[in-house]
């Protein structure tokens, strides 16, 4: 059957109870022959406070271009978007993940209320991408996912730096281990220019996940954000967006259980970031595919970290792409078992003959034979036991300590445990817990780079663990367990730990507990009162009403 590639915009433009409609949209410039083509919205998450999107409306204009000469109509579509490294370490950061419900939310609304009958969504920071899957999966209409790109990375006394420098210098300047005039000269080299942080941090990670996944085309998102190349890359995503819709491929046609295992393949083989296991089950859940956290342990397991990058390894993104991008990496993977090669993507071609067409650099190290694995296993490790009986997030990248116990120091927000950090009241061996920071708790999940790169930056990274109810970001490093659920804000264990407790750190074992007897977890849940909520009216109060453990993905509904 063929595919109607104007079943949406017929309803909304065609025959004379329609004029009103034709009327308004002739208003602003378009012809009576525009409106006789597929209408494409082309949305974006450009806004004017941050690197990592503030190359998209001129994307977008590359990519309507290419929707026009491949016979359709565009029309750009704006929506918010936050900054983690921004917002990081204070109240703003709890706007982040609750952002990505709204761009998801308001893209669909967009989408429904204009009756477009494709979609290129153009994403940068974080939560704009897994956002851009979710509600590609909930429209279900022919689409393409198009990253802006990754930044380009400072250097700094002959060496590249990012983002992660400047955090991690924070802690190094609490130490005293730089002065302030020092401080100031890395922070005015980590950030060049626009795109995305430098490095396999989350905004990398889940671009890379978009071509596994099969929803972005291979090779688009590893062009950094300021390469001449970006432009014909974007071109060529409009006329992809009128080519998918003519083939009538869906999102839910491309969303399979395979591809997402494709996906936490990618993010494996690659040290990337933990907050793949929220974003992924999320999507997950839009596309109506089962998917639970323990899948992201056993695929892992299963598969070998082989990209050599940020912040657990020595390359940046713009690296990687220079290497032979994304496709030498699903080519490593696919010649080794590691991938489901017959999974379709938005080109019409199989993952495997994507990566078929992957071009190496001679030479390069960033992405190593399977054979010459950095480790053996992936990044991506869950953890559960007496503290975490629904699940907890570790990254290790092959150097961590497998194993740590020591006393817990207790901190029942963000700020408190860095103020902690930063007065040098942390010793080697503690276990720093900082709980009522979850989906519900924060609300909003915190990231916490602030404390963990100050832990590094303070010469802690190697003999301190850190737990929390929150999020880390990718650029976090070290042993560190995020997403711990049952969260605390509904009585979860970590909300009964107490200063001095002991708790241990299995990887191996996949267990993280508190050594404390059931008697006396007993008599401190007794005891243990609901804590009132952080707002009680707007967007935070409703999303703490409707949000679901991270667990789950930390989902609304």
């Amino acid at each position: 059957m063929t595919y109607d590639a104007r079943q949406h915009s017929r309803v909304m433009l065609d025959g004379p109870d329609r004029a009103p409609a034709r009327s308004y949209f002739k208003s602003i410039g378009l012809t009576g022959d525009d409106l006789k083509k597929p209408l494409v919205m082309v949305a974006h998450s450009w806004i004017g406070t941050m690197p990592c999107n503030f190359n998209e409306r001129e994307l977008a204009q590359h990519v309507m271009a290419g929707v026009r000469a491949a016979g359709g109509t565009p029309m750009e579509v704006n929506t918010i978007s936050i900054s983690d490294g921004i917002s990081m370490g204070t109240e703003g950061m709890k706007a982040s993940l609750i952002s990505r419900e709204v761009i998801a939310d308001s893209i669909e609304l967009a989408a429904v209320g204009y009756s477009f009958d494709a979609v290129v969504i153009i994403v940068g920071c974080d939560k704009t991408i897994p956002a851009a899957a979710m509600v590609l999966a909930r429209l279900n209409i022919p689409g393409v996912i198009l990253y802006g790109g990754s930044i380009a990375p400072g250097r700094y006394r002959g060496q590249d730096i990012t983002i992660q420098d400047v955090f991690e210098g924070v802690g190094r300047h609490a130490a005293g281990a730089i002065s302030e005039e020092e401080l100031e000269d890395i922070v005015d080299a980590a950030c060049p220019g626009a795109g995305a942080c430098g490095a396999q941090y989350t905004a990398n990670t889940m671009a890379m996940v978009m071509e596994f996944l099969g929803i972005a085309p291979m090779g688009s998102g590893s062009i950094g954000a300021t390469d001449p190349r970006k432009d014909n890359t974007a071109f060529a995503a409009g006329e992809l967006a009128m080519d998918v819709l003519r083939r009538g491929v869906l999102p839910r046609d491309l969303l399979t259980r395979e591809a997402l295992e494709n996906a936490i393949a990618s993010a494996a083989a690659t040290g990337g970031s933990t907050n793949v296991v929220l974003h992924l089950m999320a999507i997950a859940r839009e596309a109506g595919v089962p998917l639970n956290i323990d899948d992201f342990d056993r695929i892992s397991e299963r598969t070998p970290l082989i990209g050599d990058l940020r912040p657990g390894g020595r390359y940046v993104a713009l690296d990687m792409d220079r290497a032979g991008g994304t496709p030498l990496l699903a080519k490593r993977l696919i010649e080794a078992g590691k991938l489901h090669g017959g999974t379709m993507t938005v080109t019409g071609r199989t993952l495997a003959e994507e990566a078929a067409r992957a071009v190496e650099t001679p030479g390069q190290d960033v992405i190593v034979p399977v054979e010459k694995a950095l480790k053996q296993t992936g990044g991506l490790v869950i953890l559960k036991g007496s503290l975490a009986p629904d699940g907890c997030v570790i990254k290790v990248a092959g150097h961590e300590r497998l194993t740590h116990t020591g006393p817990a120091r207790v901190f029942d927000r963000e700020e408190d445990a860095f103020a902690a950090v930063s007065a040098r009241q942390i010793r080697a061996g503690d276990v720093v817990v900082i709980r009522y920071e979850g989906p519900k708790g924060g609300p909003g999940m915190r990231e916490m780079l602030g404390v963990t790169a100050a832990l590094v930056g303070a010469g802690l990274g190697e003999s301190v663990a850190l737990l929390t109810d929150g999020r880390f970001s990718g650029a976090t490093r070290g042993l560190m367990a995020g997403h711990v659920a049952p969260e605390a804000a509904i009585g979860g264990p970590i909300a009964l730990v107490r200063e001095g407790d002991i708790i241990s750190f299995d990887i191996p074992g996949r267990r993280l507990d508190l050594q404390v007897d059931t008697q006396e977890l007993a008599r401190r849940r007794a005891e243990w009162r609901e804590p009132a909520p952080h707002y009680t009216s707007g967007v935070f109060a409703k999303y703490a009403r409707l949000v679901s453990s991270a667990a789950e993905g930390a989902v609304t509904s």
